[in-house]
């Protein structure tokens, strides 16, 4: 009888815990696009140095071949980037010679500094960009695509939940077309509606409450960037979404010791997440 009712129980927990929708943040969740984001952003960078010229801001020149050894560095300072707009200039960064922590401790004030530099925008960086990768689909897309690699697991547990029926939503600040392009290149059929990217020009917490809307009471959001779950956790109401931080994805240690202490915050393996997704909250007891 015991055992029985602790079947039962572990049943009813199982069914309490499932999400009726979910979330996901596309690089850094599904997708690793280190490799890209750094070659783009190099691209784009040597184009504002090269239109700048001899001035104090472009010296000394860039290096193309010397230039690839800022590609580690890049990575580790990737975290502090919550859109694209920004990556050129954390390159130019790097390029000064700020230290890694200066730049993790400091990157919103560092970035504005260089901005005021540039005497660009954020739209007119996004658009150089934005074109830049155009560009280089446009010419070699087999390239393109092969600089990107989806995570162990995730295109597997993607498929399972399409099949399953699991209502599912992409939300990323990178452009749905270029979401598209890396989804069908692994023959995920995934709605493109239901993939909001930065042509949406809308925060996340918003898609989010759109979600809702739809009758969805038990979302779940998979992001992989600490600031962003503590902005959305912030809002009275979005209270009922249940926010997860991928640790396999762009954030440092720093970020996953606070989510760990965090009440209303869920630390997530890869792991976990290609397990269903019953026992995410069940791996955390």
């Amino acid at each position: 009888m015991f055992a029985d009712a602790e079947l039962n129980k572990t049943m009813v927990n199982s069914s309490f815990i499932q999400p009726d929708a979910l979330a996901l943040d596309f690089d850094g969740v599904v997708c690793n696009g280190l490799r890209e984001y750094f070659q783009t952003s190099l691209k784009a960078y040597a184009q504002i140095a090269s239109k700048i010229g001899a001035s104090e801001i472009a010296a000394p020149e860039i290096d193309i071949e010397q230039s690839q050894t800022w590609e580690p560095l890049f990575g580790q300072l990737r975290p502090v980037v919550e859109t694209g707009w920004e990556m050129p200039l954390l390159l130019k960064a790097i390029h000064e010679g700020y230290e890694v922590e200066t730049l993790l401790l400091s990157w919103p004030q560092i970035r504005d500094r260089l901005l005021t530099q540039f005497q660009l925008s954020p739209k007119q960086l996004g658009a150089l960009v934005d074109k830049t990768r155009d560009q280089w689909m446009t010419e070699d897309l087999d390239g393109w695509l092969a600089l990107h690699a989806f995570y162990p697991g995730v295109d597997r547990q993607l498929q399972h939940w399409l099949s399953q029926g699991l209502p599912l939503w992409i939300i990323t600040t990178k452009e749905s077309r270029f979401v598209d392009a890396l989804l069908q290149q692994s023959s995920i059929q995934f709605p493109k509606e239901a993939i909001f990217g930065k042509d949406a020009q809308q925060p996340k917490s918003e898609t989010l409450r759109q979600i809702q809307a739809q009758g969805f009471s038990k979302i779940w959001f998979v992001e992989d960037r600490l600031e962003t779950l503590l902005g959305i956790q912030q809002q009275p109401d979005l209270q009922s979404v249940s926010l997860f931080l991928g640790d396999w994805g762009y954030n440092t240690e720093g970020d996953r010791q606070r989510a760990k202490a965090h009440k209303t915050l869920h630390l997530l393996s890869l792991s976990q997440f290609c397990q269903p997704v019953a026992h995410w909250l069940e791996a955390q007891d």
